[in-house]
């Protein structure tokens, strides 16, 4: 990351997509690390309503849920910021992009996991 600097386009362009690609391939660590890293850069950089900010966020609340390991803080960030990113991309794309639309689906995927975790199993089904 360091040949063109952390902070050019083309850079974060390849830290999300390699984060992508740790996603596929269930490497939610440590795509969830390289993220961390990157996206408040990308936040000042290209700003908030950047397309690639968007998905950087979205790939990362993506991760905290989808991750077998999730806490329920885990779970709980997760639906924040696929809330708060709904908003957004509805304002800045409209509600039918895609991208949008994809943030809908898995908000709706993650608020379901964090229902499941916070709901205590009946008695004799723990």
């Amino acid at each position: 990351m360091e040949l063109l600097g952390i902070e050019n386009e083309e850079t974060l362009r390849a830290a999300n997509n390699y984060a992508v690609s740790l996603k596929r391939h269930k490497r939610l660590e440590e795509a969830k690390s390289l993220l961390r890293k990157t996206i408040s850069v990308t936040r000042r950089v290209l700003g908030e309503g950047d397309a690639l900010t968007l998905k950087m966020r979205w790939i990362y609340a993506e991760a905290l849920y989808k991750d077998t390991g999730a806490t329920l803080d885990d779970l709980r960030e997760s639906v924040t910021t696929l809330g708060d990113l709904e908003r957004t991309t509805r304002r800045v794309f409209g509600g039918a992009h895609p991208i949008a639309a994809g943030i809908k689906v898995c908000l709706q995927e993650a608020r379901a996991a964090l229902r499941a975790r916070e709901t205590p199993s009946p008695p004799g089904q723990a």
